[in-house]
């Protein structure tokens, strides 16, 4: 029996391993199950070659359970090891000393066992004794057992195995139990293992006993993996079918994908994956682990961010590469010359896959336009390359459903929508049922409105007007018509100065109380045929609340209240009756009021003419007290006449009935205020 220490620098390997790579320890199967791929891969290796000239009969990797013994086994039939490559592969530990170990790999449990090629010692993480009994598949050679405890002291031994190979026996720990039930080896071997290039069998298959009333096991290896997954396969020799196929294998309860891409490059890296579009509509809050990452059909992970760009971590599917340096930090492999040229080839090939959709067969491609915008639009916004490839394959959408690219959408435009500065104006929408009559009043103009009612829209619509030149995109509810593309000079309204002030105050005192909205009047000549009475909202203002929503330090914007125009429309018919019933109903009331007011405003300007040019000091107490007592009578009389005009609007079935009609178009009518004015419209037609 040879006893005697592993070539370490320090005692405290194991502790170290134990805690500092607890957090993942489940990873230990990976390495362990992996170690006897790369065995038996090996051993085919030398067949192939003709150094082996015996038979490699059963390459299965066979995982077993013994709950009562308290034990996990590997088992290999590949190369297995002589005494001499025990001491040499097992015994010697390349480590550079606690204290680097800990500083520069604590927060990544892969790094320790990748770096410094711990994949073994990773089982005991979750074992207090792990024995490994092998055979090399050299002539002549015997079976050893290698023993250690979970600390630097380990035994060789004479052992029995009948054939080539190894079994690493991992005695799980006290505190690692649950690596003991069946269902938990399952998980970590569907989830690490599942498409293993060598067969891995964990117990056998069952079957429903009529006699026993149970599933019992048959004579069937349960082989866990399937050695020849699709993206290993070449791209001609597969059907639509089989791709679907493959899909409904990684993701049993998602929807049919929309098409996929096959990656398959030798130069200057290595790559092969499948990457699948799923059916994707206004929810950027998706999983970002459905694209699976393999090295050499070994799973290493699903957080991609940093091997793919960003906006392609929508994408589900499978990457396998073997240069990229999986085992290293994620700041290592953001700045990787492999890393970013596998990500520049990615995101050329998935452009050159939907341009050749969209070329090959635009019907389609626009068929699955709305699944595909949030992506594309996703990769415009972070992606500057995927901006210049998408944009000749990148659509618009109009209200009708009518879809564009961008230079077709220009083209169609240009003649009727360039405002009197040469500025080409895009209207959009972004809910057709809420902008409704909007929408209907530019088409009445012949204008086109754009339907933008994705969750990308907002930032989206600022990108375009700093790519477009000339350009100008404005929601169709933000101005009335005929100042949304302003051609001409804006129409005087007819009514006098005093006329606009009451009619202004007599809506402005009626106007609801709504949490975080803020309501102004004004007064324009829109024409007899148009409403009226609409709401408009600035959309500076309104585009810079919805960009809060996406972009950190814009909170100022997001705690502002929504503001909202109250137009009327001075040339309708309704406002001027609205007008001259508040003129005959507050004349009487109104005329000492306006009287007073005239006098205390002319006094004002005397006063403050006689102030003008002296200087403080030089203004006696008394001239002070006049002029403020002057402006203080303004405001108690203009007072007076806000609350005259206050009680007749308040009394006016119109003027309510014409602010629920507003409010009602722009779905800020609800509750008790609804109802109010469903009962007063039937009141009115009686």
């Amino acid at each position: 029996m040879q006893k005697g220490n592993i070539g370490v620098t320090t005692e405290n390997i194991f502790p170290v391993i134990k805690k500092f790579l607890y957090s993942d320890h489940e990873i230990f199967l990976r390495e362990m199950i992996s170690n006897a791929v790369d065995a038996t891969q090996k051993m085919k290796t030398l067949a192939e070659k003709g150094e082996f000239k015996g038979e490699l009969g059963d390459l299965t990797v066979r995982v077993s359970l013994d709950k009562e013994a308290g034990t996990l086994t590997i088992s290999d039939h590949g190369i297995g090891m002589t005494e001499e490559e025990i001491d040499r592969y097992i015994n010697q530990i390349a480590f550079s000393g606690v204290n680097d170990f800990l500083d520069k790999y604590k927060d990544n449990a892969n790094a320790i066992i990748g770096h410094f090629g711990l994949g073994f010692y990773s089982s005991f993480m979750v074992a207090d004794r792990v024995d490994i009994i092998t055979r090399s598949w050299k002539e002549g050679s015997k079976a050893v057992k290698w023993t250690c405890d979970g600390s630097p002291a380990y035994e060789i031994d004479d052992a029995e195995r009948e054939s080539r190979g190894s079994d690493i026996v991992l005695h799980i720990s006290e505190d690692c139990k649950e690596f003991l039930e069946k269902g938990q080896i399952e998980t970590l071997l569907n989830k690490y293992c599942k498409f293993m290039p060598v067969p891995v069998a964990f117990g056998k298959k069952q079957e429903w006993s009529s006699e026993e009333k149970k599933m019992v096991d048959t004579a069937e290896d349960n082989v866990i993996n399937n050695i020849e997954p699709l993206w290993t396969k070449t791209p001609s020799t597969l059907k639509d079918e089989d791709y679907k196929s493959f899909y409904r294998t990684l993701y049993p309860m998602q929807d049919e994908p929309l098409f996929w891409i096959h990656l398959n490059v030798d130069f200057p890296f290595h790559l092969t994956g499948i990457l699948y579009f799923p059916r994707v509509q206004n929810n950027l809050d998706l999983q970002r682990n459905k694209i699976q990452l393999y090295c050499n059909q070994v799973f290493v992970t699903d957080q991609v961010e940093g091997i793919v760009p960003d906006f392609l971590t929508l994408l589900h599917g499978v990457i396998d590469s073997p240069d990229i340096p999986l085992n290293v930090s994620r700041s290592y492999l953001q700045s990787d010359a492999n890393v970013k040229k596998i990500s520049t080839y990615i995101t050329k090939k998935v452009a050159d896959r939907l341009n050749g959709i969209f070329k090959n067969d635009r019907n389609d491609y626009e068929e699955k336009w709305d699944s595909l915008k949030i992506f594309i639009h996703y990769g415009m916004l972070t992606d500057e390359s995927f901006y210049d490839r998408a944009k000749d394959f990148a659509l618009f959408k109009d209200t009708d459903g009518k879809k564009f690219t961008y230079e077709e959408y220009k083209t169609l435009i240009k003649e009727n929508q360039t405002d009197k500065d040469g500025n080409l104006i895009y209207l959009y929408a972004n809910d057709k049922e809420e902008q409704y009559s909007y929408i209907e009043a530019a088409k009445a103009k012949g204008y086109s409105v754009l339907l933008m009612d994705g969750q990308l829209d907002t930032p989206t619509v600022n990108m375009f007007e700093q790519k477009f030149e000339k350009s100008r995109f404005t929601r169709v509810d933000a101005d009335v018509i005929d100042r949304l593309i302003q051609k001409d000079e804006v129409r005087k309204v007819e009514f006098s100065e005093e006329e606009t002030s009451n009619l202004s105050e007599v809506f402005r005192s009626q106007m609801p109380n709504i949490e975080k909205v803020e309501f102004t009047v004004d007064v324009q000549a829109l024409g007899e045929t148009a409403s009226p009475v609409l709401f408009t909202q600035n959309e500076y203002m309104r585009r810079m609340k919805d960009a809060s929503r996406f972009q950190s330090g814009m909170g100022f914007y997001a705690q502002m209240p929504d503001t909202f125009t109250l137009i009327l429309n001075s040339d309708h018919s309704v406002i001027k009756s609205v007008l001259a019933d508040t003129t005959t109903s507050t004349a009487e009331a109104l005329k000492p009021v306006l009287a007073e007011i005239k006098g205390l405003e002319a006094r004002k300007i005397v006063l403050e003419q006689e102030q003008k040019d002296k200087k403080s000091e030089e203004i006696t107490e008394e001239q002070k007290k006049d002029l403020e007592e002057t402006r203080n009578k303004i405001t108690e009389e203009n007072t007076k006449k806000a609350n005259i005009l206050k009680d007749f609007a308040t009394s006016s079935d119109k003027v309510h009935q014409l602010i629920d009609i507003a409010l009602l178009q722009n779905g800020m009518l609800r509750g008790a205020s609804l109802d109010k004015f469903l009962k007063r419209t039937i009141d009115l037609l009686k």
